[in-house]
């Protein structure tokens, strides 16, 4: 029988070739997705937030974490779907208009999809007309806005406007982040939230779907 710890440590460890095998024999052993994710995999992507939050953890070992954890979701997302498991929420997220840096998104993305989250990712220099399209097509519930330059940060504003005039701004959360990108500057342009890493991000999403089953 697979010993499933061993999932959480490739994980933890950034060893895909490791993640996807025993992802794959846990599968053989009958082990159920839901199972997989929930137990294993989300944990272990709490625990590289938490090694990042300290400083154990940096950059590169976030990547290859996400990589991981990305190796065994490309075999359980389909299962997962046709077993009707429901996402933690779904996020649409990417660089606004003009900006092509993806370091930081690239890791808020797989952190949020490591806990569980459905996630479509649209790259680099995102029209606010792309953001729209995506939410609607996806039912987003976050939208998660990068910007690592200081001169496109008006374009998370242009993205808000553009969300509000296709009806769509009250049905999602917002959430902007970026080098340049301020508590302050979210509260002016009217976001829900600020996230200044990957980790954070996860967490905030959590309490803003959170909030909206709530409200």
């Amino acid at each position: 029988m697979t010993d499933l710890n061993r999932l959480y440590e490739a994980v933890v460890a950034g060893d895909a070739k490791s993640s996807l095998a025993v992802t794959k024999e846990a599968l053989a052993d009958g082990f159920t997705p839901g199972e997989l994710v929930a137990n294993y995999m989300i944990p272990a992507m709490d625990e590289v937030g938490r090694r990042f939050e300290c400083e154990d953890y940096f950059v590169p070992e976030l990547l290859l974490s996400g990589r991981a954890m990305k190796a065994a979701l490309e075999i359980l997302r389909p299962l997962l779907a046709a077993s009707g498991a429901k996402p933690a929420g779904r996020v649409v997220i990417g660089t606004v208009k003009g900006d092509l840096h993806d370091i930081g998104k690239n890791l808020v993305g797989a952190m949020l999809e490591g806990a569980g989250f459905e996630v479509t990712d649209l790259g680099t220099d995102v029209s606010p007309e792309r953001f729209v399209e995506a939410v609607t097509q996806r039912k987003a519930n976050i939208v998660c806005l990068s910007a690592l330059l200081t001169v496109t940060m008006p374009a998370m504003r242009t993205t808000l406007d553009a969300l509000k005039s296709a009806g769509v701004r009250d049905g999602v959360k917002v959430m902007i982040g970026g080098a340049p990108v301020t508590e302050q500057y979210a509260r002016e342009i009217g976001a829900d939230s600020y996230s200044e890493n990957a980790s954070v991000a996860v967490a905030t999403a959590r309490r803003l779907v959170g909030e909206a089953a709530h409200a």
